[in-house]
């Protein structure tokens, strides 16, 4: 597969890009000439990027609305007050089997472009999904809501994956003090990925190979974020979005409120959701590069604008194309003529602010199995314009 006429983010340049079956092949700045007749996809007026990875989320999660009362000092009190405020809803949302949560937590993620989401619980067996859910890592929950975390941190059976653990979220001493308890008690010196890390300080980044930013959903727990400005000097930095129950769906708000706050520059914004994430993670993803999983996004350029402008001006409606390991998991109705080859049997169209998207699998069926158990569910597509 050829995708020509791309522009490519922050320095606007044309590049054609060439797919052999799950990798990206050849790069140019000069069109790629079709001598063996590939399905060949060509844009006007578009941006070509790695595919986004969201390295938090809780894909079960997503079903809820966002909870919560006022502003809270830390994840305890948080949770304490939506169980009691909130005893109905939730039950109403967990009516729902967790397969089916998890499966539209699937494509809640691919509808923003994601080709790769970190979800944060029991490891998920999601067969044939469109994007790639992670679960190489030992995931604990945090030191309040994780039994036995002490011994659970030190298995010696888990030292070849990376402890994911939310940690520090809250404004308070003690968010800042199980920072302090989770390093003491790494006795085994695992790669740490702490999420939030709200109370943070310097020195404590140090102990961690990465902290997980998750801007939008501190802001409405706990009206403040991680001081990603300093901590940038001694961790790496991910990003986020964390679930439905304390954010919004679309992962592109979340970067737009992450820049607003301008603690980091607009590259550096870019970076955690690619090449910082995909390093960590240890994927073959992260950047448009020869070699590198064809885990591709092409998104309409609006008004035009450039450099990273355009890139964090984009909505799920602008998307056009969401490939996965060189597979179209999402493609927009305007290209559907250049698809000489696909199984349009395979997708389903659904539309977005009344753009027309197709994507694979059955969302629209999905989404009437969950009505059956949650009839209030809310999705931000419909099946009909």
């Amino acid at each position: 597969m050829i995708l020509s006429n791309l522009k490519a983010v922050g320095i606007d340049e044309i590049v054609d890009l060439r797919i052999d079956g799950d990798k990206i092949a050849a790069i140019s700045s000069t069109p790629i000439l079709n001598q063996d007749h590939a399905m060949q996809l060509t844009f006007e007026n578009a941006l070509v990027f790695p595919g986004l990875i969201n390295s938090h989320d809780h894909l079960d999660f997503n079903l809820f609305p966002q909870l919560g009362t006022r502003i809270y000092n830390n994840y305890t009190e948080w949770g304490r007050d939506i169980h009691r405020t909130y005893k109905k809803e939730i039950a109403e949302v967990l009516k729902v089997p967790d397969f089916l949560r998890a499966e539209w937590g699937v494509y809640k993620n691919l509808l923003c472009g994601v080709t790769t989401v970190v979800n944060h619980g029991k490891r998920l067996n999601m067969f044939d999904a469109p994007i790639t859910v992670f679960g190489d890592t030992h995931c604990l929950h945090s030191i309040k809501f994780e039994k036995l975390w002490r011994i659970k941190l030190n298995n010696p059976f888990k030292t070849k994956v990376p402890v994911n653990i939310h940690i520090g979220e809250g404004s308070d001493w003690p968010s800042f003090f199980e920072i302090s308890q989770l390093a003491q008690w790494n006795l085994l010196r695992k790669r740490l990925i702490g999420v939030h890390a709200v109370a943070m300080s310097e020195e404590q980044a140090k102990k961690f190979e990465a902290i997980v930013w998750c801007p939008q959903s501190n802001y409405f727990l706990l009206n403040k974020t991680a001081r990603v400005d300093l901590l940038k000097n001694n961790t790496k930095l991910l990003f986020g979005t964390d679930s439905t129950l304390t954010s919004e769906w679309d992962m592109w708000e979340h970067l737009r409120s992450a820049r607003e706050a301008k603690l980091i520059a607009d590259d550096e914004l870019y970076q955690t959701v690619n090449q910082n994430a995909a390093k960590t993670w240890q994927l073959n993803n992260g950047e448009i590069a020869v070699g590198k999983d064809a885990d591709i996004v092409v998104a309409k350029i609006k008004d035009h604008k450039k450099g990273f402008d355009a890139y964090f001006a984009i909505t799920p409606a602008d998307l056009l194309l969401v490939m996965h390991k060189g597979n179209i998991g999402l493609f927009d109705e305007t290209i559907m003529g250049q698809l000489k080859t696909i199984r349009v049997s395979e997708y389903s169209k659904i539309y977005i602010n009344g753009v027309g998207k197709y994507v694979r699998g059955d969302l629209p069926g999905l989404m009437e199995k969950i009505k059956v158990y949650y009839p209030a569910a809310r999705f931000p597509v419909n099946a009909n314009n």
